[in-house]
């Protein structure tokens, strides 16, 4: 029995190790375009320096990304942000203004800290304290995160301190993501509840480990650790599948060079809009499901400062809201929210930026990412030179949930059931996060190794 997973990320990775204990006879192949597996993980070490060039840390709630840890032995690897320097803040104009005690999830419960907070007027924290008595909304439309929650709770609190959050998970706009497909939790607390609020304050303390998790050494770890424990699997980098179509039996995965992989089963990992190339020889209705799925591009600048040239800010980092009008996305103090990230005798640094609907960052060159970078965070009165910069970009690489996005999932369902054997996995789906997209492997394996064991016995 032969499987072919597609993308090398971190979805593909953890379809791979799932297809080799759930079907043990099978021969993996795993075929990623880039010169490195990884996806958006990927870290560098240099002069003391930990840089991260995509997520620096994963949601503990969502159990398979600390589940995946454990188990390759990387639980005790697992760190916790730095408590003392707990405080994120929201930026307006050229000030900083600290997001309020007690957010759960996305939405403040702490009201008396929402009394101080600078973000709200009066009338903005009136209307948000008011929130029990709106009715529920009845029906079941796909309702838009800005319109729910402005519907809550006003349109200022969604402006001030909802938006920059959700952005700085997803970089996308509020007025166009799906609800039921990024926070359906918020409409299952209006119908059970009547209310946000009251349904929040009676969510139970899970404990545990802290909220957001890193890895000690760099987010990377998890993925050499993952490579390493492959047995079974042939990794085959710098590897572009072009078409997946029927054999007579299975699969036929055409790559870049002209060759065919032969396949009893098929996993694609990879950005929708790849998906949507690699079948459309094999089924055009499922193709054009995937091709309707819109992406933002990212780019991320990272600089590393000697401490005696700047003054760290006390907190993790801000965001910056979508009113002001400007591509950067939020700024975050790696070596303040981490321990190890830098030198003591330095500082870490990552700037945002690239909003969907906005201008595509990732065409600029670096020295005018650099020097956008650079202008941000003049903000903080940093005029130093850094002694360390770093470009990422990431184009297309961020799927947005629009309105429509769960019935087109469920389109794309329907189609892959006449598919017996092929499956999907990754961002595009049902989560962006990389507790979400290890799951989403797992799953997908689990879908095959049904067709393969089903076809061996």
């Amino acid at each position: 029995m032969r499987a072919v997973v597609v993308g090398g990320g971190i979805a593909g990775l953890a379809a791979a190790r799932r297809l080799e204990e759930l079907v043990p006879d099978a021969e993996v192949t795993l075929l990623e375009s880039d010169s490195v597996v990884g996806g958006k993980i990927r870290t560098e070490r240099t002069g003391g320096f930990v840089i991260e060039a995509g997520a620096d840390s994963f949601l503990s709630r969502k159990e398979r990304g600390v589940g995946l840890c454990e188990e390759l032995g990387l639980g005790s690897e697992l760190i916790g942000r730095r408590p003392e320097h707990a405080h994120t803040f929201v930026r307006r104009g050229r000030e900083l203004h600290p997001l309020p005690e007690g957010l759960t999830g996305m939405i403040p419960t702490n009201l008396e800290a929402l009394e101080r907070t600078s973000l709200l007027s009066s009338e903005g924290r009136e209307r948000f304290v008011a929130e029990p008595t709106v009715p529920i909304a009845q029906g079941e439309s796909d309702e838009s995160v800005a319109s729910f929650v402005s519907r809550r709770f006003g349109r200022e609190a969604y402006d001030a301190l909802v938006e920059p959050l959700m952005t700085g998970i997803y970089g996308g706009d509020g007025e166009q993501m799906s609800l039921r497909a990024t926070f359906p939790q918020l409409r299952v607390l209006e119908l059970e509840h009547g209310s946000l609020l009251a349904g929040l304050r009676t969510r139970p303390f899970t404990g545990g480990r802290p909220p957001f998790v890193s890895l000690r050494d760099g987010m990377d770890a998890l993925v050499t650790r993952l490579v390493e424990r492959l047995e079974r699997t042939r990794i085959s980098t710098a590897t572009a599948a072009t078409r997946v179509t029927h054999a007579s039996s299975g699969f036929v995965v055409q790559v870049a060079s002209g060759e065919t992989a032969r396949a009893d089963a098929v996993v694609l990992a990879i950005p929708a809009h790849a998906t949507a190339t690699l079948l459309a020889d094999l089924d055009d209705d499922l193709a054009a499901a995937h091709a309707e799925i819109p992406y933002a591009s990212s780019a991320v600048v990272t600089f590393g400062f000697s401490r005696a040239d700047v003054v760290p800010l006390d907190g993790y980092g801000y965001l910056v809201p979508r009113t002001e009008g400007d591509d950067v996305l939020a700024c975050t103090w790696s070596s303040q929210k981490w321990d190890g990230r830098s030198p003591d005798e330095a500082v870490l640094v990552r700037v945002y930026a690239g909003r969907f609907g906005g201008a595509d960052l990732t065409r600029e060159a670096d020295d005018a990412l650099v020097a956008r970078s650079r202008d941000e965070l003049s903000t903080l009165d940093i005029s130093a030179d850094p002694v360390l910069t770093r470009v990422h970009r990431w184009p297309h690489g961020m799927p947005q949930y629009v309105l429509g996005h769960p019935d087109r999932l469920d389109r794309i369902e329907q189609r892959l059931a006449e598919h017996a054997g092929l499956a999907l996995a990754g961002a595009a789906y049902r989560g962006v996060g990389i507790p979400d997209c290890i799951r989403s492997g797992e799953l997908a394996s689990d879908s095959v190794a049904r067709t393969l064991l089903g076809a061996s016995g």
